[in-house]
């Protein structure tokens, strides 16, 4: 796969920025520095230096709960995504910032107003990782005694999208006018009450903000669990996914692309990213020699904390270097399910032991690892991109900035000789970088057919 050809599509590519490295031990490296975590112009730098290599955007995870597994290692970055994301954009000037904010812990007028905001800060940058939470202690922060069930989840994140979806359109994109020669600041037949009343959700409406500048913010999705394929299909315009098999992320990429047709939508309305985390050498030697490295930095009772709460089982019953025991039923799981299933399918597939499932995770959490030298790395990501198995990746550096420095410096000129990554941004937007349109406002008059 080393020859230059003439590729019409190329793979978007996002960095996925989380604490000082997606290695559960990257803190505990002598290459990073944990105290980056808390410092905004840390992320600040990575999401400038992910411009100048023209990624389409920064992704930023959330939870709303703190890991019991956090005395041995960081779970997520300390500052809540809007924050993070606000002083980000007003840092760069072309590449996405992807927040999460979750449906079942938030209301919809409150994440709606926050996007459009945001949206409107980076001129046209934002989009929402759109998450039912996978974290089952973010229950008692809210004033819930348990986390709500995984379908009934899902059925509120249905009908959170149709109220942000409808308050984000109930201004028309003229509404706003200014008029100071006329007395009229806006004019009001074009903002519009939503009046939703469902079974979760009464808002009235409208939104106290403009449309945002791309309609809506770029609509992103995480779950890979049959729910989270259904929403996905529906709403989603990107998916952050994880396959860690070229024969199961292709699989799943057929699989949502085709429910699409059942909602009106086409391909070519969803991005698919699966995670990839580049483990990068000037050998395979060398690159082996990192991931070894890096793993014995591990605290085993971080990753038996992680894998106990996903399996419901207490693993620190059993012997570390002992087979798995028996694990339970994927649908008996009520936090993140999907992921439940792919360490299952791990350790199954592999007659893994309990260390050696903590080593296979500690990368990337079951997103695909892999390890190799440039060209290596390089040919790995186009079969999957050329192969119906997905239409970019997700970047997630095992520690931060080295690895991300050295997938700029040595990876991505190869893709770019192959013509599979673009040397230069064609539009302003998150939506031109992924190649999607302005929804339609339902509020608006319908074009007339021949006119502009």
């Amino acid at each position: 796969m080393t020859t230059v050809t003439d590729h019409k599509r190329q793979m978007h590519l996002n960095l996925f920025i989380q604490g000082v490295g997606h290695h559960e031990a990257a803190w505990r490296h002598p290459g990073t520095d944990p105290w980056n975590m808390m410092d905004i112009r840390y992320y600040q730098t990575l999401a400038r230096e992910a411009e100048a290599a023209k990624f389409d955007a920064v992704f930023i995870a959330d939870a709303l709960a703190i890991n019991s597994n956090v005395q041995y290692g960081p779970f997520n970055n300390f500052f809540e995504p809007f924050t993070l994301l606000a002083a980000i954009a007003a840092t760069t000037e072309r590449i996405g910032v992807i927040g999460t904010a979750s449906t079942t812990y938030s209301e919809p007028y409150d994440v709606a107003r926050k996007f459009a905001s945001l949206d409107r800060v980076s001129n046209g940058r934002a989009g929402w990782n759109i998450v039912t939470s996978g974290n089952e202690h973010a229950a008692q922060n809210f004033g819930q005694d348990a986390h709500m069930p995984h379908a009934e989840r899902y059925a509120r994140a249905t009908e959170f999208l149709e109220v942000t979806t409808a308050l984000w359109d109930s201004w028309e994109a003229d509404a706003l006018v200014a008029d100071r020669a006329g007395g009229v600041f806006v004019d009001r037949s074009k903002v519009h009450a939503i009046k939703h009343r469902g079974p979760f959700f009464q808002v009235d409406g409208p939104l106290d903000f403009p449309r945002p500048p791309q309609g809506w913010p770029v609509l992103v999705q995480a779950g890979s669990s049959e729910s989270g394929r259904a929403f996905a299909a529906q709403f989603a315009e990107a998916i952050y996914t994880a396959q860690n098999r070229l024969e199961d992320a292709q699989a799943f990429y057929a699989d949502v692309k085709t429910r699409m047709r059942s909602y009106g939508r086409t391909p070519d309305q969803l991005c698919i990213l699966p995670g990839i985390a580049p483990i990068i050498g000037r050998t395979a030697a060398e690159a082996k020699a990192r991931e070894a490295e890096l793993n014995q930095y591990i605290v085993p009772q971080y990753g038996l904390t992680q894998l106990s709460q996903h399996f419901n089982i207490d693993l620190f019953a059993y012997p570390l270097d002992g087979p798995m025991p028996e694990l339970p039923a994927p649908e008996s799981i009520n936090g993140g399910r999907s992921r439940a299933q792919i360490y299952m399918d791990m350790a199954r597939r592999g007659n893994l032991t309990i260390r050696q499932l903590i080593q296979a995770i500690a990368f990337a959490r079951g997103h695909d690892t892999f390890a190799g030298t440039p060209m290596e790395i390089a040919d790995h990501m186009e079969q999957w991109f050329t192969s119906g198995a997905c239409d970019g990746f997700n970047l997630l550096g095992p520690t931060l900035p080295a690895d991300f420095h050295a997938f700029v410096a040595l990876v991505l000129p190869e893709l770019r000789r192959r013509g599979l990554f673009r040397t230069e941004y064609e539009g302003t937007t998150l939506r031109d970088h992924f190649g999607l349109r302005v929804p339609a406002n339902r509020f608006a008059p319908a074009p007339v057919m021949g006119v502009e």
